[in-house]
């Protein structure tokens, strides 16, 4: 689970921002909050904030970061630190990631120089209560490089040694990717160096990031499981006029007509590629599979049990009007349905972050949406972070203080990052009037003419 982001030089924020999802002081709704013996940590956030705030540059920034650590550094990055003054083309820019993973809590993070696309430094420590366990620090700009205590076993740290001083100079890849590139034989015999693993897959599998425009989404409850009827129940709550709903096998001319031949290959290559993955570790085929969205289809790409590929789309029904593709529903029902697979994930330690999550909802569906996912996530160790204008959302009988975030531009432009806790609010304030009046800043400041 993610309890801290930190962020710096990237996009419009400049001096290093903190964003958290460590529970403050509020008393109401526990149920929204995952309690241990370390931290409270909550399970929903909301960021706040005019056009051109930075509440897209904050999912950039968690996105970006996740595409370093799986793929490597992506092109055409080169300019994407901070720009508001010429001093910031030459600094570093700053990813830092405090998570939660198999019970145990992790402080890992990152340097680059974006201006060369060089990685200057990278950290990773255990966090107990007072204290922090190094288990490697890499600093490429002062030449200083340190493997932690925590491997004891002669053989166990040379293995480790041998690879970290293969990569230590290595200002093109991360040491928690390298560490992750063809070694699954490694970690059935040096179960010690599991801890590699198990944070590159929190990285590359539990952090699901979307755009609206995205056309990838991760696989789903909504497309594998067989209990339509509760589907179609959690759908019909949102007043989308839907009856039933039906997966089909998608006609081979809308798949040629609606998807890009490169795209279709890519997606393809995709799947093999976890089709590759799956038989190395041993799960099911039938965990496999890709959403994709382009323009107003909608595609399923599902694996079955002879890992063959197989193309789906969904077709609904309202009532006696007749079926409909997807293409024919609105854009407020095509967005419920994006959404609507949140509501019945079986993933544990999933991050959800979703930017605009109100587009094309009409406000009443926006809260509906957020109220039926506080009432879905029961003991389901999951979180939700969206970016939203929806101020029908800023009620403290639907949400906590502290799950309330803003981001404001500074007098030099840059993006601050702030939570409504700070603000000590009642319980019963109106805290969506107060907002729009500007008592929080993060609203647009129109200017007489």
């Amino acid at each position: 689970m993610l309890i801290k982001f930190r962020i710096g030089n990237f996009l419009s924020f400049g001096p290093l921002q903190e964003f958290s999802m460590v529970a403050g002081k509020v008393r109401g709704h526990r149920d929204h909050i995952l309690t241990s013996k370390k931290v409270s940590i909550l399970r929903f956030s909301a960021l706040y904030g005019a056009n051109a705030s930075g509440k897209s540059s904050f999912v950039n920034a968690l996105d970006f970061s996740q595409k370093v650590i799986v793929d490597g550094i992506p092109k055409g990055f080169t300019r994407k630190y901070n720009r508001t003054t010429e001093q910031y083309r030459d600094k570093v820019s700053h990813f830092e990631f405090e998570i939660k993973v198999n019970e145990k809590f992790y402080n890992y993070g990152f340097q680059i120089k974006l201006s060369e696309s060089t990685i200057t430094k990278e950290w990773l420590n255990e966090v107990h209560q007072d204290s922090l366990s190094k288990i490697f620090y890499r600093d490429l700009l002062s030449n200083e490089y340190l493997i932690g205590k925590l491997f004891k076993k002669n053989e166990v740290n040379q293995r480790l040694r041998i690879y970290f001083d293969d990569t230590k100079a290595d200002e093109s890849a991360l040491f928690l990717s390298v560490m992750n590139r063809d070694k699954s034989e490694l970690y059935k015999t040096k179960s010690e160096l599991i801890i590699f693993k198990e944070i590159y897959n929190w990285f590359k599998f539990d952090v699901d990031i979307n755009y609206p425009d995205r056309p990838f989404s991760s696989y789903s409850y909504f497309t594998t499981k067989s209990n339509s009827e509760e589907i179609f129940n959690t759908i019909n709550k949102f007043s989308t006029g839907i009856t039933n709903f039906r997966i089909i096998d998608a006609k081979r001319d809308d798949i040629i007509n609606s998807i890009p031949e490169k795209l279709l290959k890519k997606v393809q290559e995709d799947i093999e590629q976890k089709i590759i993955h799956s038989k190395k570790e041993s799960f099911p085929p039938s965990e496999i599979g890709i959403i994709l969205r382009v323009d107003k289809e909608f595609f399923i790409f599902e694996v079955d049990e002879n890992y063959n590929i197989m193309i789906k789309t969904i077709e609904f029904e309202h009532g006696s009007h007749g079926s409909f593709n997807i293409c024919e529903e609105s854009d407020g029902t095509r967005r419920i349905l994006e959404l609507v697979e949140i509501l019945f994930t079986e993933s544990n330690n999933k991050v959800y972050v979703i930017d605009e999550v109100d587009r094309s909802l009409h406000p009443l569906l926006t809260y509906r949406f957020i109220e039926s996912y506080f009432k879905s996530i029961n003991k389901k160790n999951i979180q939700l972070i969206v970016t939203t204008h929806e101020s029908r959302l800023l009620n403290l009988d639907l949400l906590r203080r502290d799950e309330i975030w803003f981001v404001n531009k500074n007098s030099n432009e840059e993006s601050e990052l702030y939570s409504l806790e700070q603000f000590n609010e009642r319980f019963d304030k109106r805290i969506d009037k107060s907002y729009l009046l500007g008592r929080y800043n993060a609203i647009p400041n129109f200017e007489e003419a």
